[in-house]
C-alpha cells in the first residue's frame, strides 16, 4: 500500500497559522525538503516559484521556532505513547555557526573560544528500544526530538561570584534542567530514561532528576564525595575502581577525531553510591545526598596506540544484578546516535549554510531542519528493524519509490521487495557494497543512496510523494 500521511502532515499538518495557504505551504516546505534534505535553501527548493514562498512563510510572524517545535514534539509524545516499554530521551548540544552573518551578529551569543558567532542548540531526542527477540538484544527506532534549546552563551562579567553565577539565568549548567523540563513527564507505560555524557554530571542536575521521580543514565565526570564510604573509599572513583569484575563482554567504541571505530572487550562492577552534597553549592537544589548506582565499565587490555577505555556510570534505575548493569550500559551506548543526528543537521540538511538576515527568519527556518533531520536517522532505523526482512517495503515508503528504485535494479529487484531489501539497495546506490564484511549501512551512506532515489523519482513519474514514515 502506498504510504497515506506525509511527514509534513504528520508534524506540522495542525498548526494554526492564521491562513489555510500558509498551513498547505508549511507542509509542502516540510515535504520537500524530506525529498532533498541536502545542500543549501536553493538545492532543497529546486523551484524558483516554491523557494520565493517559502521565503515569505518565514517572512510571517506567526511563523517561529517555538510554533514549530512544539508541533514537531507533539508528534513525537504522540509516537511514544503508541507502544509501552522503555524510551531513551539522549540529551546532547551542538554549536550551530553563523559567524558569516555579519547582520545577526549582535544578536547570536559566542560559540568556540569566543571568536565566532551562534547558538548552542541544545537537543533532546527521543529512540525507543525495539525488542529484537531473534538476538536477544534490542534495536533503536528515532521517534524525533521532544526540545530544542536554541541557547545564546553570554558575555560574563570577568569577576563574577558564585552565587551570581548560580542565580543567572544565562547559565550554561541550566540547559540539562530546561531540556528535561521540556520534555514533560512519560505516558502511563512507558519509561522514559534521560541519557547524556559527563558535560551533564552537576549535583543539580541529578537532584532533580531525583526529586521530580525521572530516570536518569550519565556519564560521570567529578570525583565525587561519598556520603557513606564503600569499603573504606570517601571518593566515587576510588570506591568503584577497587570493586572486583562481575562479569565481561564487548562494547562498541565509536569513532572520533584521531580514532578509528573498535570493539572493545571489558570488565564491568557496579554497586550502590550514596552521593553526597558539594561542599560548595554551584546550582539549585536541597543539601541531601542522592542514593544512586555506579557501573563501572573498563577495558583491561588496550590494544597498542589506543586509548585505554573507562567510563564510570551514575543512574538513579536500580543496579541488582549484572544484568541490570549490562542494559544501563546498553542504554549509555546508544548515546551516539545523538551525535549522529548532530551530523545529519549538518553534514546531512546543510542547517548552518541558511543566509537569513533576521533571527526571527532563521530561528524558524533551524526547527524546521532540525525536525526533517530526524528522517535520516529513521532511513536506518527501517532497514534495522526486526521485522525487516519480512515486511514489505510498500509499508514503509510510497509505492513509487519502491518502483524506481526496481527500475534501477531490475534482476535484483523482482516481485514485492522487503524493507531490508529495498535499504540495502538504497544504501548501494550511495557507495555500500552489501558484502557480509560490510555490514549494514549507515545513515550518511543511506542519505546519499537516496538523494540519488529521489533524482530518479523525479523522472520516473510526476506523483506527489511522502516521506518519513515508520
Amino acid at each position: 500500500m502506498d504510504a497515506a500521511i506525509s511527514f509534513g502532515n504528520q508534524n506540522f499538518g495542525g498548526i494554526k497559522l492564521g491562513d489555510s495557504r500558509r498551513m498547505d505551504r508549511l507542509v509542502r516546505s516540510a515535504d520537500s525538503m524530506c525529498r532533498h534534505p541536502g545542500g543549501t535553501l536553493p538545492d532543497k527548493f529546486p523551484k524558483p516559484a516554491d523557494l520565493r514562498a517559502f521565503y515569505r512563510l518565514m517572512n510571517c510572524d506567526s511563523v517561529t521556532h517555538e510554533v514549530l517545535m512544539l508541533a514537531h514534539t507533539e508528534q513525537t509524545r504522540r509516537s511514544i505513547a503508541q507502544v509501552p516499554g522503555v524510551v531513551l530521551v539522549l540529551h546532547d548540544a551542538t554549536e550551530l555557526d553563523y559567524t558569516s552573518k555579519k547582520s545577526l551578529e549582535r544578536q547570536l551569543g559566542q560559540i568556540g573560544q569566543g571568536t565566532h558567532r551562534g547558538y548552542i542548540c541544545h537537543n533532546s531526542l527521543a529512540v525507543r528500544l525495539v525488542p529484537n527477540d531473534a538476538k536477544d538484544a534490542v534495536i533503536p527506532e528515532t521517534l524525533g526530538l521532544l526540545s530544542q534549546i536554541l541557547h545564546h552563551r553570554p558575555r560574563v562579567a570577568k569577576h563574577e561570584t558564585t552565587k551570581e553565577a548560580r542565580d543567572r539565568v544565562s547559565r550554561e549548567s541550566r540547559l540539562w534542567l530546561r531540556g528535561v523540563q521540556a520534555c514533560g513527564s512519560a505516558p502511563q507505560g512507558v519509561q522514559c530514561v534521560d541519557v547524556s555524557d559527563s558535560l551533564s554530571d552537576t549535583f543539580e542536575y541529578m537532584a532533580y532528576e531525583v526529586t521530580k521521580q525521572r530516570h536518569f543514565v550519565l556519564r560521570a565526570r567529578e570525583n565525587r564525595g561519598l556520603d557513606e564510604p564503600i569499603h573504606q573509599n570517601e571518593y566515587l572513583f576510588d570506591a568503584v575502581r577497587g570493586l572486583k569484575s562481575a562479569g565481561e563482554r564487548t562494547v562498541r567504541v565509536p569513532a572520533s577525531p584521531g580514532r578509528k571505530a573498535r570493539v572493545a572487550k571489558v570488565q564491568v562492577a557496579y554497586t550502590p553510591a550514596r552521593i553526597a552534597p558539594p561542599g560548595k553549592k554551584s546550582g539549585e537544589y536541597e543539601n541531601e545526598p542522592l542514593d544512586l548506582w555506579a557501573v563501572r565499565v573498563w577495558e583491561p587490555n588496550t590494544p597498542k596506540n589506543e586509548e585505554p577505555l573507562e567510563w564510570i556510570l551514575l543512574t538513579n534505575c536500580a543496579v541488582t544484578s549484572l544484568r541490570d548493569a549490562f542494559e544501563r550500559l546498553d542504554w549509555y551506548q546508544l548515546r551516539w546516535i545523538i551525535e549522529e543526528y548532530h551530523k545529519g543537521m549538518k553534514t546531512g540538511c546543510g542547517i548552518e549554510t541558511l543566509q537569513f538576515e533576521k533571527i526571527e527568519r532563521l530561528e524558524p527556518t533551524i526547527a524546521l531542519i532540525s525536525a526533517v533531520a530526524t528522517t535520516l536517522l529513521r532511513l536506518r532505523d527501517a532497514a534495522r528493524a526486526p521485522d525487516a526482512a519480512s515486511r514489505p517495503a510498500t509499508e514503509v515508503v510510497d509505492r513509487v519509490y519502491v518502483e524506481a528504485l526496481a527500475s534501477c535494479y531490475p534482476g535484483r529487484l523482482k516481485g514485492t521487495p522487503t524493507v531490508l531489501q529495498f535499504y540495502m539497495h538504497v544504501a548501494r546506490l550511495g557507495g555500500h557494497q552489501n558484502r557480509k564484511c560490510d555490514g549494514l549501512p549507515g545513515w550518511l551512506t543511506l542519505w546519499r543512496g537516496w538523494t540519488k532515489l529521489e533524482s530518479v523519482v523525479t523522472g520516473f513519474t510526476a506523483r506527489p510523494v511522502t516521506c518519513g514514515k515508520t
